[in-house]
């Protein structure tokens, strides 16, 4: 079977399983798939992809500030890219999950207990977006100096100092 073929049959079997929880389904054939879920399902859409499909680590974690695009929504989009080690056909692809959190307190759980590799991914996008990961084991800066008091740098209204 093709690997895109496999990709539709995940995509196919999350659209089964999780039914309203989602949002969006973007599947461009032999580029990315990107699964957007709503929060509360976020975490189950994690576990069902390691336990039935094979996704077993994190290669990024990212997010968005959704506020100056031309839906101006007042959400930070955090997007976790997977892939698998353990079912060659699919090494060579990733599979984009993410959800919308509210821009005021963005806030979700780890992951670092489904996928330990998102631990330090987490601490980046903590960093440069504000988004608060519940339960993560290390949840500290990474990047900025420790003396950082202002915005996270990636937010749409931060504002270079000096420009």
């Amino acid at each position: 079977m093709a690997e895109t073929d496999q990709l539709t049959q995940i995509v196919e079997s999350v659209k089964q399983k999780f039914g309203d929880a989602v949002k969006e389904v973007i599947h461009e054939p032999k580029k990315a798939v990107k699964i957007v879920v709503d929060q509360q399902s976020f975490r189950d859409l994690a576990l069902y992809l390691r336990d039935n499909h094979g996704i077993d680590h994190v290669k990024a974690v990212t997010g968005v500030d959704l506020i100056k695009l031309p839906k101006k929504e007042e959400k930070i989009e955090v997007i976790y890219q997977l892939g698998s080690y353990s079912r060659e056909e699919l090494r060579r692809y990733v599979l984009n999950i993410s959800t919308k959190l509210d821009r005021a307190s963005p806030e979700m759980d780890s992951l670092y207990d489904v996928w330990p590799s998102c631990e330090y991914h987490e601490r980046e996008t903590y960093e440069m977006l504000g988004v608060v990961f519940r339960g993560h084991p290390n949840l500290q800066r990474l990047l900025l100096p420790e003396f950082w008091a202002d915005k996270p740098p990636l937010r749409k209204d931060y504002n270079v100092p000096g420009r």
